[in-house]
């Protein structure tokens, strides 16, 4: 998978429903989100899908893409989600992709909500 590749993958995470999460996603994932979320593994990731607002688009910077082996890739960016109705979020997040025979699929996503710059 290219670097294009890999971020288009990543960015659907953020923007696809749950049918997308079903393809790319490993049955062993684990998931680390702010509260109320927190922790999440394996099928509950899907199911806490059903009927939830997803994000219209996702805007990553500050990427950085480190590739261990042949068949791992991992991902760090700063990430701003926008849904339609104008709200925003902002957090820095890590992505971690295994390859195989099924193709890639995302086994750890972790985001860190990013604290106001009060210096400004």
């Amino acid at each position: 998978m290219t670097d294009e590749e890999v971020w288009d993958f990543e960015e659907r995470f953020w923007t696809a429903g749950e049918n997308y999460y079903r393809d790319a996603l490993s049955p062993h994932c684990v998931m680390a989100f702010p509260s109320p979320a927190g922790i999440m593994a394996g099928p509950s990731i899907v199911q806490s899908l059903s009927g939830a607002a997803r994000w219209s688009s996702v805007k990553m910077d500050q990427r950085k893409i480190v590739r261990p082996n042949a068949t791992t890739i991992v991902l760090g960016y700063r990430a701003v989600g926008r849904r339609d109705e104008g709200q925003t979020y902002e957090a820095f997040c890590t992505s971690s992709y295994c390859g195989s025979a099924n193709g890639w699929k995302l086994v750890q996503h972790q985001q860190t909500p990013a604290m106001p710059d009060f210096d400004k």
